[in-house]
């Protein structure tokens, strides 16, 4: 019996110095955090030093306590005594805004509402500034003056539907919320694309978002048949790739596959170019001429 069981628990010479090696690792990896403290020592926090940046700090800001104002303090400063007179807010210049007693930054929001189109046809529309508070509408109420053209300005009567695959940037801006901005956006991209298959589309011209289509989307109307299609057999690169449904490389896959397959003779044709999905395939079906 002790035979085997000396046999069963005896050691090999290489295993041996295999246990020897992982005690000492065993051994390197316990003693590591104690090396680490007894060779790096936490520097110690000089408050001497940190009181007098503090104190320095406080002269500074009592000494010229404008230049430590945050930059939205600055941007939100209003003057102490507005000068209130009679104006027209359409177009105002930012100076006699901020006569009036407003902000830098309530300044630029209204500019931003004009350069988007926007335009006050009565008093009540410059309430509608989010950045114009209760108060400050109060007090600029009893000054505001519109002059009575402008409740009607160029914008089309009640009732009154504009075409707008046919419109130009003229009859586009009598659209209520659409301005000269505006106009010649949807204009160049009604260039690119063709024409307007439905209203829609317009939510894809840079900055009509779901707010500014519902504005519009009632005195618009569009009708397909003055669609420019594209000769798709015809159609060179330089001329395809203003499309805007399609990708540079979509529009050099379309061209190269014509010229080694000849002309397409229908939308199932482009069904072969590996990367047309049927999503763009189906969006620029009403586009093309075979």
């Amino acid at each position: 019996m002790k035979a085997p069981i000396k046999n069963y628990l005896s050691i090999t010479k290489k295993e041996w110095n295999g246990l020897i090696v992982l005690v000492i690792i065993i051994a390197l990896v316990l003693a590591a955090p104690y090396g680490y403290q007894l060779f790096h020592k936490d520097n110690t926090i000089n408050f001497n030093d940190f009181n007098k940046a503090v104190a320095l700090l406080k002269r500074a800001k009592d000494t010229y306590p404008s230049y430590t104002n945050s930059a939205q303090d600055i941007a939100d400063d209003k003057i102490a005594h507005p000068v209130m007179v009679a104006f027209n807010p359409n177009h105002l210049p930012d100076e006699q805004w901020k006569q009036l007693g407003l902000s830098g930054r309530q300044v630029s929001i209204i500019k931003h509402y004009e350069a988007k189109g926007g335009h006050f046809y009565k008093k009540e529309d410059v309430q509608k500034i989010y950045a114009i508070t209760a108060d400050d509408y109060k007090r600029l109420e009893p000054y505001i003056s519109i002059p009575g053209k402008e409740y009607t300005s160029n914008k089309a009567r009640p009732g009154i539907i504009i075409e707008i695959n046919s419109a130009d940037s003229a009859k586009l801006t009598q659209i209520h919320g659409i301005g000269p901005a505006f106009a010649m956006r949807i204009i160049a991209y009604r260039d690119r694309l063709g024409g307007f298959l439905n209203k829609e589309q317009l939510k894809e011209v840079y900055g009509i978002d779901t707010v500014k289509y519902a504005q519009i989307k009632n005195e618009i109307s569009i009708n397909p048949a003055h669609i420019t299609k594209i000769k798709i057999n015809e159609v060179d690169f330089e001329a395809l790739r203003k499309f805007p449904y399609l990708t540079n490389k979509q529009t050099n896959a379309i061209i190269q596959y014509h010229k080694q397959h000849g002309d397409y003779k229908s939308i199932t044709g482009l069904k072969n170019i590996a990367i047309l999905d049927e999503n763009i395939l189906r969006k620029i079906e009403p586009y093309l001429v075979f």
